[in-house]
């Protein structure tokens, strides 16, 4: 399998827009990109989700299953969104449809679910999916005050499992960055180890103005 996992140091913290930022990237090369989110919720707030931004993102023809299976109406963790809806989320299922949609492209691009470790199950975090899928881990991370200890612990929580860290993306950047947000990313970077690249505010609806961001190179 090849691609890459975005996780996110919390909440609404840019991870879809990394995620649709990176598949579309890769697509440009010609590749084939797939795209997976083992759940998705706060579909009663309305809003194009997750997973059909992620798809149009990448260009492709998944179906709603093959992304996201498991969807879910209120806003709420994965693992309580299943419970109110009646469901089980089954660790096995999201490695199985992941895989099936690796065996189709180039490269996978998945999305986690808030941080690195929110429960899918009680005894089954995104933490744990990313290590069974084995692939790179990408960080979206805020721009600004606090993000340093948020983003350093999910570096350490990743590496503390063997996951290979490619990336932080400090998100939504502006234009005119302050010097706290610019001593962020230099001290994100030096004591992660890491590189970190800036992403401004993006238009979801136009794809053709997004930069590219391939963490790989």
């Amino acid at each position: 399998m090849r691609g890459f996992f975005v996780t996110g140091t919390g909440t609404e913290v840019g991870k879809t827009v990394v995620a649709a930022v990176i598949a579309r990237s890769l697509a440009a090369t010609g590749a084939r990109v797939a795209v997976f989110k083992p759940a998705v919720s706060g579909l009663d707030e309305g809003g194009e989700p997750d997973h059909a931004v992620l798809r149009r993102a990448a260009g492709s023809d998944q179906a709603d299953d093959a992304i996201a299976p498991y969807r879910y109406g209120p806003p709420v963790s994965p693992h309580l969104g299943a419970a109110l809806a009646g469901d089980t989320i089954e660790p096995a299922r999201l490695v199985r449809v992941a895989n099936a949609a690796a065996e189709d492209a180039d490269q996978l691009v998945c999305e986690g679910v808030g941080g690195l470790l929110v429960p899918l199950t009680l005894g089954y975090l995104v933490r744990d999916l990313a290590r069974e899928l084995g692939l790179p881990v990408v960080i979206a991370a805020a721009p600004g005050l606090g993000t340093i200890n948020h983003t350093l612990l999910t570096i350490e929580a990743s590496r503390a499992v063997g996951l290979a860290v490619s990336l932080v993306v400090l998100t939504p950047w502006p234009r005119d960055p302050s010097a706290v947000e610019r001593s962020n990313r230099d001290a994100i970077e030096r004591l992660g180890g890491v590189r970190v690249e800036p992403l401004p505010a993006l238009d979801l609806g136009v794809p053709a103005s997004w930069p590219s961001l391939r963490p790989g190179d």
